[in-house]
C-alpha cells in the first residue's frame, strides 16, 4: 500500500506508515469519488517542512493497483492529534454550474467540450453511439449536465455507460469495459447481505412519451405497454415528453427502450464483503445465492475499508 501527499511547494511525503484508516467511496449516482484517511501521531509532524494544506494532491494505491488521484478539501485535528483528511478527485471540480447550448453532440463529446472548458484531465472517452439533437442546459451543474448526456445514451440506445475520474482523469466507458471477473456469494468472500425485490422505485410496465405537434396542433402520443404485467401489477405509467427534435422513430424507439428498461422487478443487494480493491461503482460482478441462480450485478454504491491490517468492502448493487 501506497500513500502519498505532494503539497504546494512540491515536496512529497509517504504517509502510508501512519494512516490508521482509510476509506474510499465510489457512487454511480453523480458524485465525487472520497478517500477518507486518519492519521495517527508520529515523528513526522515534527519534520519542520511538513505539512498539509487544502488543495494538496493526495495518491492513494493498493494491490498494484493505482486507486485514488484527488485533493484534499478538508482537514480536521482533534485533541488527540489524530488528522483527519477528506479528499475528493478531480469530478469535485464538475459540482460548479454552467450554461450550454449544443447541438448533435454525443455524451462523449459533452464530456470532452466540458473537460476542455474547464482545465480538467481526461482519460478515456468510449464513444457514445446516440447524438443529442439538441442539448440546452442553462445554469446547471456541470455534473448534471454530463450525466444527463449519458442518460440519453441508456434511453435511446440502450447502453449504461460508466463516467467516473480515473486516478486523475476523467474516462468515460462502455458496459463491457465495466465487467470483473469477481463472484460473490456465500462463503466466498460474502459475509453478509439484504435482498430487496421492489417495484415501487423504477418500475413501469406502460410508457408514454408525448411531442406537441406544430403542424396538427395536437399532441401526438407514443405508447407502448406490457398487458400481463399491469394485470399482475396494476397500470404502473411513466408519462413523458420527448425530444423536440427527435423524430417519431426515434421516439418510439426511446419508448421502447424504456419498457425494456423499466418493465420488471427491480433485485438490489447490500453486501459486505472481504475487500477486493477492483472493485468500484460502475463494475458489474456475478453473485451467487441460494435465492437466484448466479446473476450479474451492477455496483452502484462501494465503499471500501482498510482499517488494522484489514480490508472490507459495502457494496450497493442492483440488477440492471
Amino acid at each position: 500500500m501506497k500513500l502519498l501527499v505532494k503539497n504546494k511547494e512540491g515536496l512529497i511525503w509517504d504517509i502510508s506508515g501512519i494512516a490508521a484508516d482509510i476509506t474510499w467511496k465510489t457512487s454511480r449516482s453523480g458524485k465525487p469519488a472520497t478517500l477518507e484517511v486518519t492519521l495517527v501521531d508520529s515523528g513526522i509532524y515534527q519534520h519542520p517542512k511538513f505539512g498539509i494544506s487544502n488543495g494538496d494532491i493526495v495518491q492513494f494505491s493498493k494491490d498494484g493497483l493505482d486507486v485514488f488521484y484527488g485533493f484534499v478539501f478538508t482537514i480536521g485535528i482533534g485533541s488527540d492529534q489524530e488528522i483527519k483528511l477528506t479528499a475528493y478527485d478531480q469530478i469535485r471540480y464538475l459540482l460548479g454550474n454552467g450554461s450550454y447550448v449544443l447541438q448533435d453532440v454525443t455524451a462523449s463529446e459533452v464530456i470532452a467540450k466540458i473537460a476542455k472548458d474547464y482545465g480538467l484531465k481526461t482519460g478515456v472517452l468510449d464513444t457514445a453511439e446516440y447524438k443529442i439533437p439538441s442539448l440546452i442546459e442553462d445554469d446547471k451543474k456541470l455534473l448534471d449536465i454530463i450525466m444527463n448526456a449519458i442518460g440519453y445514451e441508456l434511453q435511446y440506445k440502450g447502453g449504461l455507460m460508466a463516467f467516473y475520474d480515473d486516478f486523475g482523469k476523467l474516462t468515460l466507458r462502455k458496459p463491457e469495459a465495466m465487467l470483473l471477473n469477481v463472484i460473490l456469494g456465500a462463503g466466498h468472500y460474502l459475509y453478509d447481505y439484504t435482498l430487496k425485490r421492489s417495484i415501487d422505485e423504477s418500475t413501469y410496465n406502460t410508457i408514454f412519451l408525448y411531442k406537441d405537434n406544430p403542424e396538427t396542433g395536437k399532441r401526438d402520443f407514443y405508447p407502448v405497454t406490457d398487458k400481463s404485467n399491469v394485470e399482475r401489477w396494476g397500470i404502473l405509467q411513466l408519462y413523458q415528453k420527448a425530444d423536440d427534435k427527435a423524430n417519431s422513430a426515434q421516439i418510439q424507439e426511446k419508448a421502447n427502450n424504456l419498457l425494456k428498461l423499466h418493465n420488471r422487478e427491480r433485485l438490489s443487494l447490500s453486501v459486505q464483503a472481504i475487500g477486493d480493491m477492483r472493485v468500484r461503482a460502475g463494475n458489474f460482478i456475478y453473485v451467487l445465492l441460494d435465492e437466484f441462480e448466479t446473476q450479474l450485478f451492477l455496483v452502484d454504491e462501494c465503499s471500501h475499508k482498510l482499517s488494522g491490517g484489514e480490508h472490507t468492502m459495502s457494496l450497493t448493487i442492483k440488477v440492471v
